[in-house]
């Protein structure tokens, strides 16, 4: 198991792939990684479980986690609240695990002031072109909602250069591969590996 924890925010526009790409890179970490549970007022809908696709709560208890500081991000998104708890966060942390928050560029602001330790990812798509078109294919949404998308996503692209690792889905075996190598590049800092400089030092007085 890892000594340290590695916190890592995957920010990028609606339709680039981030999802799949998470799905992916959990598959290759295993029991070393987590997708971190975001907390909402929204009703819980169908077979959801609370603790697994959401933690559900009441407007009055995510206020009061606002107000105790108890949220690493949040935002308003229609009548209901989103945001990222940072009690199971840092719960994982502290057990050496790598944690991925998917949020927005927004989102991301909040958790490199919180915890700048974080490892923030941008993912962007080939081409604005490129993004369109899988819009388009997923087919779930109207012309007029693509169409605002795609200013978002313009707007959200400004935001890559303050991640600290742009990677583009062109090709998505590559970006899991590329965000995989972030991940090992990032397990060898100085900050997240000392510990095996005392494991060295050890081995050497024995």
């Amino acid at each position: 198991m890892r000594k340290e924890g590695l916190l890592i925010v995957l920010s990028g526009p609606s339709g680039c792939g981030k999802d799949t790409i998470i799905s992916q890179v959990l598959n290759h970490l295993g029991d070393d990684g987590f997708l971190s549970v975001s907390m909402t007022t929204r009703p819980r809908r169908g077979t959801e479980i609370d603790g697994v696709d959401y933690y559900f709560v009441t407007p009055e208890q995510f206020r009061e986690n606002v107000e105790n500081d108890l949220m690493l991000e949040y935002a308003q998104y229609g009548a209901n609240f989103y945001g990222t708890p940072v009690g199971p966060v840092k719960h994982l942390l502290a057990q050496g695990k790598i944690v991925i928050l998917n949020i927005e560029v927004q989102g991301g602001k909040n958790v490199r002031r919180l915890m700048p330790d974080a490892i923030e990812i941008f993912v962007a798509p080939p081409s604005l072109q490129e993004l369109e078109r899988r819009l388009i294919n997923r087919g779930t949404e109207s012309r007029d909602a693509i169409d605002r998308r795609l200013l978002i996503a313009q707007a959200e692209l400004r935001c890559a250069a303050d991640y600290d690792y742009i990677v583009i889905n062109d090709v998505l075996e590559d970006a899991v591969e590329d965000i995989l190598a972030i991940i090992r590049a990032s397990g060898l800092k100085q900050e997240h590996a000392m510990h095996r400089i005392s494991e060295v030092m050890n081995h050497a007085e024995s």
